[in-house]
C-alpha cells in the first residue's frame, strides 16, 4: 500500500507499470477503484497512477469545506512526490475539474488531458449548498438513491452491481463528500480553460444525469483542438458501464500524443 505525506494529509495512491505516465483522479463519491476495468484494457508500457483524492477511499479525510485550488495542489504534490513530468491527465466529474486546474497551473507536468464527463463549471451554488446540508444533515446515504439514477444507466441500475457501487458512495466519509462538493460550488473555470492549448480529450456519456455530454463537448471545445467522444450505453461513469469503449478512446489519445 502506498501513502504519500503532502499537504497535511496521508493521501493513499497506486503506482503501476514503467513508461509514459497516465493519472487518474476519480470522481465525487468514488475511490482509484473507479479505473480498475479500464487500465484492465491498456495497452503494455504505461505507467499507470490512481490516487484517492483528499476525503475520499484510504485518503485522510480532513474537516471540510476544501477548496479546488487544494485539490489542484495535492495532484501537483503527488505528482512532483513520484517525480511525473509529461504525464497524461485523465480526471472525471470532479477530476476533470482537478485536470483543468491542473493545467492551468502546471502545464510543464501534462502532456495532455482527458475531461471525462466534467465542466468547467457543475451546477449551482445552491444546488452545491442543498446536498452539503443533506450530508450533514443525514450523511451521504441521503442522497445515494438519487445519485444512482444520475451515475448510471437504466439497464446497469438493474444490475447486482449497482450495490457495491452505491456501498462505496455510502461509505465517502461525510467531510469528504461535503469538502469536495463544497470545491465544485466554488469553481468556475471557463476563462481558464479557454486560455488552455495542451491535447484535449473530452469524454460523455449519453445517459450521463449529472454533466450531460452536450456539457461536456462545450467544455472540451473550450480548449484550441480539443475534440470529444461520445460513449453510448453509458451515464456519469462510462469506465464502469463501458470500460472498453472507455479504454479504446483512452488509448487512440494516448496514440496521438505519442504516449503508445
Amino acid at each position: 500500500m502506498n501513502v504519500a505525506e503532502i499537504n497535511g494529509i496521508r493521501l493513499h495512491y497506486r503506482d503501476e507499470g514503467e513508461g509514459a505516465p497516465v493519472v487518474f483522479c476519480n470522481s465525487l463519491g468514488t475511490d482509484l477503484r473507479l479505473w480498475d476495468k479500464v487500465v484492465a484494457h491498456l495497452p503494455a508500457g504505461l505507467r499507470l497512477i490512481r490516487y484517492d483524492k483528499r476525503g475520499h477511499g484510504l485518503t485522510d479525510a480532513p474537516r471540510a469545506p476544501y477548496s479546488m485550488g487544494r485539490l489542484v495542489g495535492d495532484a501537483e504534490a503527488l505528482m512532483e512526490h513520484l517525480d511525473v513530468r509529461g504525464a497524461v491527465f485523465v480526471g472525471c466529474s470532479i477530476g476533470g475539474m482537478v485536470a483543468q486546474g491542473l493545467a492551468a497551473k502546471r502545464g510543464d507536468l501534462l502532456a495532455g488531458m482527458v475531461l471525462s464527463n466534467t465542466a468547467s463549471k457543475i451546477g449551482t451554488q445552491q444546488m452545491w449548498d442543498d446536498r452539503i446540508a443533506k450530508v450533514e444533515a443525514g450523511g451521504v446515504e441521503a442522497l445515494a438513491d438519487a445519485v444512482m439514477e444520475r451515475w448510471f444507466s437504466p439497464p446497469f441500475r438493474e444490475t447486482p452491481e449497482l450495490a457495491a457501487w452505491r456501498n462505496m458512495l455510502t461509505r465517502t466519509p461525510a467531510d469528504g463528500y461535503a469538502g469536495c462538493s463544497a470545491a465544485i460550488a466554488g469553481t468556475d473555470f471557463y476563462t481558464t480553460t479557454a486560455a488552455l492549448t495542451l491535447p484535449t480529450l473530452g469524454i460523455g456519456g449519453d445517459h450521463d444525469g449529472s454533466t450531460p455530454p452536450d456539457l461536456v463537448r462545450e467544455t472540451t471545445e473550450l480548449v484550441q483542438g480539443g475534440r470529444f467522444e461520445l460513449i453510448r450505453g453509458a451515464g456519469h461513469l462510462p469506465m464502469v458501464e463501458q470500460p472498453e469503449a472507455f479504454a479504446g478512446v483512452l488509448t487512440d489519445f494516448l496514440k496521438e500524443v505519442g504516449h503508445v
